[in-house]
């Protein structure tokens, strides 16, 4: 009985040609995008990735961990060279300035990246949108030479107008200002 409402992927599995094309070439955007990266955006994103890990953690854990117990004088034959903890503190602290800085220019060119990625959205949807606008209108076209009644032609009528963007947002706005 399931079979009545499920059915096999396709044998064999795989992507349409244009649907491979696509993804090969936002694959080869992104490649570019990073080869033209500058070298600060570079370097922030490979600390930001570094400071991100667990290898970080656990680098931080083993280091602070020793600094610690030294200066807790657990470590027989080595004198104390921080027993205030100051400097440790003072080290953590630039280090946490430097970190928080170099996460903010990583998160704002992922910003930038995503608003560009959002427009294209945009673009796509607001193409696609009048793309199918006019299809309904040319199937409609063809529906009535052929005879064919529309099933609600109020409806119709209301698919067939493009949408305004314009409104849209100044309709969303105007939600979001209540």
């Amino acid at each position: 009985m399931s079979d009545l409402f499920t059915h096999q992927p396709p044998s064999p599995p795989g992507l349409g040609g244009v649907l491979a094309r696509n993804i090969e070439r936002m694959d080869e955007h992104r490649r570019r995008e990073a080869q033209n990266a500058r070298l600060s955006e570079r370097l922030s994103d490979a600390i930001t990735a570094f400071a991100g890990s667990m290898a970080f953690v656990g680098l931080h854990a083993v280091l602070y961990g020793v600094w610690i117990a030294v200066n807790l004088g657990w470590v027989p034959g080595v004198k104390p060279f921080d027993p205030t903890f100051v400097v440790l503190a003072m080290e953590a602290s630039v280090e946490a300035i430097f970190l928080s800085t170099f996460v903010l220019i990583s998160q704002n060119r992922m910003m930038r990246a995503a608003a560009r990625q959002n427009e294209f959205d945009l673009q796509i949807n607001l193409l696609t949108e009048h793309e199918l606008t006019r299809l309904v209108a040319l199937v409609d076209a063809m529906a009535q030479k052929m005879g064919v009644a529309a099933v609600d032609a109020e409806e119709l009528g209301e698919i067939k107008r493009d949408v305004s963007p314009e409104a849209v947002l100044s309709t969303l706005e105007a939600r979001e200002t209540r």
